[in-house]
Formats: C-alpha cells, structure tokens, sequence
C-alpha cells in the first residue's frame, strides 16, 4: 500500500527542491551563545535565534537547571491534574503573573499548545475571533480547533480591523487576536489603537507575546509595557523557548476565570506532560534575573539600533522594525538560499526564508539581534553582508 504514496512524496519532494524551497538543517555541536561551533568544525555567529537576551547558556540558568534535578528529579511522567504539578510549576506560573502584571498563568510544553489550546473551550459557533493575517501558524491552527466564527483582517490596519468588529457585532462574544510582534516582519501591532477599538466594539484581546515579551518595552514586558496598557489586554500567551531561557515551554496567562476554565478544558494542557523541573527552576531563575535588572534589555536595544542603521546605511531594503527582528528583504527565495550559504562562508550564520514560511516573492533573510552579541560580532556580520551584497547585485 505504501507503494503509491511513495512516489507521490518523492515527487513533492522533488518538486520543492527544484523550486528552491527544500530546507536543509545545520547541526550545531555547541551551546547556544553568539558564537557557535557546526558539526564541519566551523565556527561562526549566529545571528538567527530567538536567544534575545543571550540566556540560551547562562550559568545561571544552568546551576538552576542542575540543582533541581538534585532536588524534584528529571521528568513528571505526567499530566498537571493527575500528578504532574510540583511546587516549581506553580512558583513559576505566580512569576509569570507578576511579571505582566495579570491575576493567573497556565503553563504549557509549548506556546504553540498554548495558542492551539485557549480559544475551543472559551468559545463556540454563537461567537468570534477576529484575527490578524499574519498572525502565527500557532494561531491560525488555534483557530482551526474552535467553531467561533472567522474574520481576518489585514496586517496592523487599524481601518480593516474595525470593519470586521462592525460585521462580528451580531455574535455573543468577540475577541481580537493578534501577535504582539510579528515573527517574519519585526513590526509591532499597534495595540494601543486596538484596546480602543475592542473597547468601542465590545471585544476582548489576546496578545501572543513570543517575539516582543524580554525584548519591548524598557523591561522587556513586551507590548502591553510599550503601549502602557497593561491590565486593559485580557490574554497573553507566550514562550520560555526565545528570550526567556531559549528552552521549551510555554503559557497563557490573563484573566483568573479564564485561566480557571482553561485548566478544566484546554486539551493540550490536560494531555501533555507537564514541563520538566529543571526547565522550571530555571524559568523561575531567569524572571528572578529581570525583576533585579534590565540591563540586558539595554544592550539588546542598543545592538538593534545600531545594526538597523547600518544595515539601511549601506543600501538594503529592510522592513520597518520596533524589534530586535530585522528583516532583510531579497524576495527570491533562490536568492535567499545562496545569500544565507555565502555568509555562512563569511563565518555568519543566518537563513533564507521563503515560502510556504513567508508569502510566495517575499523571501529574505531574519537577522535576530542578541544581548549576547558584541559590537565585534555586530561589525563583522555587517561587513560580510555588504560585501555578499554586492556579489550578488541586491547592492550596487
């Protein structure tokens, strides 16, 4: 029987290299840090990880990790409800409350359980999400799993974005849904104009914080901090996997009673094992670090600014970014490939991206600036960018 389907999936998989779209993975033998070392022996800087603020391998973050394995073990072998909750799990959901200032968190193996598992049980087919088009595939499948009804508005346009509240007024409940920095591009949705709109419309709000929470605002408490409007956002969900430890595990966090109803009903949480204790303890470790300071949000910020104004400096086509994501546009995805391969040789690590990742003729390469990196490490990749540039014709 495997015959058949066989030679289809080999002739998909042809069809997606010779359209340059198959991707390739590199293995690293190194911690995640600005400098990495592959499996060809290479050393070079990496400068595409969600490692924001260059926790990926602090040893701070590590001695927590080890001594709990000393003190609550290696694994649960559970989910929460059955005997998969340790102290560590809820210690580490009151710090995630107190870091964006909300009343309760829900934790999960990932954020993308998190965002497949919140709208089915607050949610049915009398109901409406009204969610942003580029919003991330986490979402979207999300979305998929409840019968609320569908509107999707434009990316960050504020005009659109009312027109469907208008059209979703004549169902029980509304919610706006949108990433508080959108992955692909680094823009920022406007969350401001959209607390004002959902309050004229009678909508909640739900804000993906994965991109923009430890990396916006001065303490890095992401969107809401941004646009002073904390409290006024009814759900956030986020990761422990980028600027937060670089690790896994992810939560929901917001409005008591619907965290309550969540840990009733939300499927990912009630059948998935719960997070390892050492990713816990180090969690908890790491929002103990950002209640002390915001230094590495500084440097972060510092690193973005600088790197943007270079990179426009020297002639390419970036998007607008309030991030530590900078985009650069190539928009063939061939291009893509062979720019990314070429700065890999100038020791830069970096990736094309490309469709079915980003639209079809919007390829490019996704810089993510670290606390980790150096004004060393930010000069070379700008050199070697310039002169792959130039190689390549995208710079003249």
């Amino acid at each position: 029987m495997y015959g058949k389907i066989k030679d289809h999936l080999q002739k998909e998989l042809a069809s997606i290299q010779d359209a340059g779209l198959y991707k390739n993975e590199r293995i690293i033998v190194s911690p995640q840090t600005a400098k990495i070392k592959l499996e060809s022996g290479a050393e070079v800087l990496n400068f595409c990880a969600n490692n924001y603020l260059g926790l990926s391998n602090s040893p701070e973050l590590v001695e927590a990790a080890k001594k709990s394995l000393d003190t609550h073990g290696y694994g649960m072998s559970s989910v929460r409800f059955i005997c998969g909750t340790q102290d560590l799990h809820k210690t580490l959901e009151a710090k995630v409350s107190e870091f964006f200032g909300t009343e309760d968190t829900i934790l999960y193996a990932a954020c993308f359980d998190a965002n497949g598992g919140v709208f089915e049980p607050l949610l049915t087919a009398e109901d409406a999400i009204i969610s942003d088009s580029l919003n991330h595939a986490s979402i979207i499948d999300g979305v998929r799993l409840c019968k609320a009804k569908r509107f999707r508005y434009q990316n960050a346009d504020m005009t659109d974005l009312e027109i469907k509240l208008q059209e979703a007024q004549s169902q029980r409940f509304r919610i706006i849904v949108t990433d508080g920095v959108f992955s692909m591009d680094g823009n920022v949705a406007p969350l401001d104009k959209i607390v004002e709109l959902a309050e004229k419309y009678d909508a909640m709000i739900m804000v993906d914080e994965c991109h923009s929470a430890g990396v916006v605002g001065d303490t890095g408490r992401g969107v809401t901090e941004l646009f002073d409007i904390r409290g006024k956002v009814d759900i956030i969900t986020g990761t422990l996997g980028k600027a937060f430890g670089g690790a896994i595990g992810g939560f929901t966090t917001g409005r008591k009673e619907i965290i309550d109803i969540l840990r009733q009903r939300s499927r990912p949480y009630l059948f998935s094992n719960s997070i390892p204790p050492m990713v816990a303890s180090a969690g908890i470790k790491m929002f103990d670090m950002m209640a002390e300071t915001s230094e590495l949000q500084d440097k972060l910020h510092k690193n973005t600014d600088y790197f943007v104004g270079q990179m426009k400096e020297a002639g390419f086509d970036i998007k607008p970014t309030k991030s530590a994501i900078c985009a650069i546009m190539l928009y063939d995805a061939k291009l893509s490939q062979d720019f990314a391969s070429k700065l890999l040789e100038e020791g830069i690590y970096v990736i094309g991206f490309y469709y079915p990742v980003v639209a079809k003729g919007l390829a490019r390469i996704r810089v993510q600036l670290s606390a980790a990196h150096e004004q060393a490490h930010l000069d070379k990749a700008i050199v070697a960018f310039t002169k792959v540039g130039k190689e390549l014709g995208v710079l003249k």
